[in-house]
């Protein structure tokens, strides 16, 4: 199976750089108007680096680097030639560019030639499913870059993609020497130059995408005029400014990996419209990318993504609340708002409010409550809630457990519990009493109902129907693991104390104890979950889940859904950007010994 290096900015992802030879598989960048992802992609690689030694070509032999965690370049060599690339998505750049280097380590002197080469085969839309767009792919020679621009224009104009190597104007200083070809969709960048021994060269190359040839050849222009070594020390200190530093280099490692690809895959900014937005993954190889789930988005990424710059949270935040909050609580929506899946969730309904508790609390920013749209998004969530109670008891139904699956029983434990503490922020803010008053009533019908004996202990139920029936049963997207980092219950609670045992108990099917893996899984994905790992940490079992993470790759360093139990390999969800939001987030918190929410 091909592993892949990852890296993008804002506005355009870079999901698929393959280990194997270097070659970007395809882009990807976000489009409100069409309320979800374009892909561009080239079957053997939409841009391939490539060098040959006196016109022979070279079998390139990547060793992998990730600089900042976020960087991605290799090196290799042979036949005393060493060739390198880099590959920088500079932040705030509607763009990306790779640098190529060859130098001359040998004995003797030989010509060289480094360049990119690559073909625009198609272009996908991508919301969870990937549908080929059939028409308007264009290609043509442009004075805006100089050499030429791809295009789609099914009528009006979609997006361009350009690239640059040169500017031609009297005062520029940026002239590398480099020749280019193109035929169709397909094309080749290169440079020659004969090396002495010790020589070396250089050729960098800018790819810019827009709405149309001038906006795409212009963001590459700007990129180019800047320069590369300029961008990659600009992007680096921004990285650096955010990376966290803690006792183990492993760790610290892996959680600014998780953490810059949940900012930069989690989040991003649409190419037509310039907004930001929060979606499951970016990259189109999760299984339901370019869409927005409140609980994924504002439950998971968002901690860490507040973690790391707490003014772009806050405009995140707001922008939620201006395209999102008419549907709350539904099951998925696309980046524009409106309804993707219908379906009612209990859980994902309190994450709004949840995440603006959490964005209060950690910057202070109490006057967020008095933006436009705030309030009244925040009354409609109460409407919502209304109707979910129960005529005599203080619990609230949901459709759909934390899996998005149908439930077994319409009261989840766990659900309540975030009812619990969204009614305690809602009464503060609007200076609602009796609120904080039905939030005391919830935690009290949690423990008249939700708590049944099983086994000889008292524990909490995964759900009742209040009719006598209930389960045993625990889902790693929403697990009764963190009713103590929620506040509902203390951690040395008895019930809870219980409970947690009895799911990690080899008796529980989906407990995998005795294997490497030793984590929760759940019917939705029958292996061990990372959000089960990070639930771990948050829960009292962070040692073993620092064990369990030492023992699975996960999507080559990144989040995934599910891992298998013996060989830690990805089962399912590669390039689950919102869970590695939460990972990162998780281990921040155990390594800073703060485990509350």
């Amino acid at each position: 199976m091909d592993r892949y290096q990852v890296t993008g900015n804002e506005y355009v992802s870079l999901p698929t750089i393959r280990e194997a030879d270097g070659a970007v598989e395809g882009i990807s960048f976000l489009m409100m108007g069409l309320k979800g992802m374009l892909e561009l992609k080239g079957e053997d690689g939409l841009v391939k680096p490539f060098m040959t030694v006196d016109g022979k070509g070279q079998r390139l032999a990547p060793h992998w680097r990730r600089d900042h965690c976020w960087i991605p370049g290799f090196d290799s060599d042979g036949d005393g030639m060493r060739f390198r690339c880099t590959y920088l998505a500079p932040t705030g750049e509607r763009g990306f560019g790779l640098r190529l280097t060859a130098e001359n380590r040998g004995e003797g002197a030989h010509e060289v030639m480094i360049g990119l080469r690559g073909s625009w085969d198609e272009t996908l839309h991508t919301v969870n499913e990937s549908l080929p767009l059939e028409s308007g792919r264009q290609v043509k020679r442009s004075d805006w870059n100089h050499m030429f621009v791809f295009r789609q224009t099914p009528g009006v104009p979609l997006f361009a993609f350009a690239p640059i190597v040169m500017d031609d104007l009297p005062f520029s200083e940026i002239e590398q020497g480099a020749e280019w070809t193109q035929e169709g969709f397909a094309y080749s960048i290169r440079k020659t130059a004969a090396l002495a021994p010790g020589e070396g060269m250089t050729l960098d190359v800018f790819f810019g995408v827009g709405y149309e040839e001038v906006a795409a050849a212009a963001s590459a222009k700007e990129m180019l005029r800047q320069g590369f070594s300029i961008l990659l020390e600009r992007t680096a200190l921004w990285l650096a400014a955010r990376e966290r530093r803690v006792s183990d280099p492993k760790i610290e490692a892996l959680l600014n990996t998780n953490l810059f690809f949940a900012f930069f895959f989690a989040s991003g900014r649409t190419v037509d419209t310039e907004e930001l937005c929060l979606m499951t993954s970016r990259s189109p190889r999760y299984y339901v990318s370019a869409a927005y789930w409140d609980r994924d988005s504002l439950l998971w990424a968002f901690p860490a993504i507040l973690e790391a710059d707490a003014a772009y949270a806050r405009e995140l935040l707001l922008a939620v609340f201006h395209r999102q909050s008419r549907n709350f609580g539904v099951h998925s929506r696309y980046i524009d708002g409106t309804v993707l899946e219908p379906g009612f969730e209990l859980d994902e309904l309190c994450a709004p409010v949840i995440a603006l508790a959490r964005y209060i609390e950690a910057t202070g920013d109490a006057d967020m409550l008095k933006r436009p749209g705030i309030r009244p998004a925040l009354e409609s969530i109460l409407m919502k809630l209304d109707a979910r109670r129960h005529p005599d008891v203080e619990l609230y139904t949901t459709f759909l457990q934390p899996t998005d699956d149908l439930h077994n029983h319409p009261y989840l434990t766990y659900d309540n519990a975030l009812v619990w503490k969204a009614l305690g922020h809602l009464g503060a803010w609007l200076n609602r009493p009796e609120l904080i008053e039905r939030a005391a009533r919830v935690r009290e019908a949690v423990y008249a109902h939700c708590v049944v004996e099983h086994r000889g202990r008292r524990v909490f139920a995964w759900s009742v129907d209040l009719n006598g029936h209930w389960d045993i049963y625990d889902e790693p997207p929403g697990s009764l693991q963190l009713l103590p980092f929620y506040g509902f219950c203390a951690d040395d609670d008895e019930i809870w104390v219980n409970t947690v045992s009895e799911i990690r108990d080899a008796a529980y099917p989906l407990s995998f104890a005795g294997h490497a893996i030793a984590e929760i899984g759940c019917k939705h994905a029958p292996h061990p979950w990372v959000l089960s790992m990070c639930n771990s940490l948050l829960s009292g079992h962070g040692e073993t889940a620092l064990e369990h993470l030492a023992r699975t790759r996960m999507d080559n360093g990144i989040a995934c859904e599910s891992v298998h139990e013996d060989t830690g390999e990805c089962t399912t969800g590669a390039a689950f950007a919102t869970c590695a939001g939460f990972l990162a987030y998780a281990l921040c918190r155990y390594m800073e010994g703060k485990p509350g929410s």
